[in-house]
């Protein structure tokens, strides 16, 4: 965009109503040749010519005006073509003897008007009544007791004002227009924002739906398969030492395949018509397929889930999943205790095991760099809750890993577990 220095600001359109100088130097040329064709004097062929070659000077000044400023003129040549159309307005006045050419000035202060604004336009039409009376006083001996000398300055004073106002009206449409060109800019500015605001959530949304499924796939499918290899790897080695415990093996294998098969179901369902999830009997029913002759698994609940948030007791449920998994699986512990109390504001669930821990395992680091644990943490803490890993395995500690998981009873209060 090109800058103007402070004497080269951009100034209004000459005039916002541009038939207007044209019709009045039409109807002016008209009187005055009129004029000459009726009056009974002798024609100044001279003064009629100049008179003519002054209006059509004026007529070209606002076609190469226009062409040259299409919308705006600066400040500078709009002064210069104040000041031009002035001298040819006194011209033109001095060469008409009919006098209808005093009305051309009342284009001085419409075209100050808008060029320059109020105050210079009103500057300008006191200037052209007092430009009046003064011709009046210098060569009209008692104007001001002859009527129509009186006429024509009160007609002149009233063509001063309605210029003037015309000129206020036509400000104030311009600007009004600018304003709304504005709103209508800054409209189509915010509403490209918002396009680009709505994809960026769009992607952050796809990014955040990709992590939850990747660790609901964990968390569920993940954990029962990870149980469903256990048993038959038990099913093997106790295949022939023991066909009881391998039977049992098997058959709890059987039931984890299930399970996974009935929890892929219970989320689509979920998603279609949201029925409720009750983490206690899916606790239940965890703890009692999980026990074996090798392996025992205590379950104590207090409180009532009933008033909780399905998300927050699926929380604590892939928790369950995961710290029991890492217990049996990678801790090689014979017994796990778990524990869930559901209280007025926040639910806990501990999963304490007296395993080898996480010194003695590859698989698993309390810093969470595993996916299962970095998982639980991530599901945990979008709800606002809190996971703590305290690893037991240590001497003089009596060994083992307890996990505890605090969530909130509605994901809405996060930010409120101490």
């Amino acid at each position: 965009m090109k800058s103007y220095s402070e004497g080269e600001r951009m100034a209004s359109p000459p005039t916002a109503v541009p038939w207007i100088p044209p019709v009045l130097y039409t109807a002016v040329l008209a009187g005055g040749i009129y004029h000459t064709a009726v009056s009974d004097g002798p024609v100044h062929l001279g003064r009629a010519a100049g008179f003519v070659a002054g209006l059509v000077l004026l007529l070209t000044l606002e076609l190469v005006q226009r062409r040259r400023w299409s919308t705006s003129t600066p400040a500078r040549p709009a002064a210069a073509l104040l000041a031009a159309r002035l001298v040819l307005f006194s011209a033109v006045a001095v060469l008409d003897g009919s006098g209808v050419s005093r009305a051309l000035f009342v284009l001085v202060p419409f075209t100050a008007y808008l060029a320059f604004g109020r105050r210079t336009g009103l500057v300008c039409g006191a200037g052209c009544v007092v430009l009046l009376v003064t011709g009046y006083t210098l060569w009209v001996p008692r104007w001001w007791v002859r009527a129509e000398y009186v006429s024509d300055l009160l007609m002149f004073g009233l063509g001063l004002a309605l210029a003037v106002s015309m000129a206020a009206v036509a400000v104030r449409e311009q600007q009004g227009r600018a304003r709304l060109e504005g709103v209508l800019t800054e409209l189509a500015s915010s509403h490209a924002r918002l396009s680009e605001y709505a994809l960026r959530v769009a992607e952050l949304s796809t990014a955040d739906e990709r992590n939850r499924v990747a660790r609901e796939i964990h968390d569920s499918l993940g954990h029962h398969l990870t149980a469903v290899a256990i048993q038959l790897e038990k099913a093997e080695a106790f295949r022939e030492l023991d066909p009881q415990a391998s039977a049992k093996a098997v058959s709890d294998a059987r039931w984890s395949a299930g399970r996974a098969l009935t929890e892929v179901r219970e989320s689509v369902s979920a998603l279609r018509d949201a029925r409720p999830f009750s983490l206690t009997r899916a606790l239940t029913d965890l703890v009692r397929h999980l026990g074996d002759d090798h392996l025992t698994v205590t379950l104590h609940i207090t409180g009532d889930e009933t008033e909780y948030d399905a998300e927050s007791l699926t929380a604590l449920y892939r928790a369950a999943q995961e710290a029991l998994t890492n217990a049996h699986r990678h801790g090689r512990a014979t017994r796990i205790d778990v524990t869930a109390a559901y209280g007025q504001s926040t639910a806990r669930l501990i999963v304490a095991d007296n395993g080898r821990g996480f010194t003695a395992s590859t698989a698993a680091r309390p810093s969470g760099t595993g996916f299962g644990i970095r998982g639980m943490r991530e599901r945990v803490e979008l709800i606002g809750g809190r996971v703590d890993i305290d690893d037991r395995s240590t001497p003089p500690a009596a060994g083992g890993v307890v996990v505890t998981v605090t969530v909130p009873r509605s994901p809405l209060l996060a930010g409120s577990v101490a």
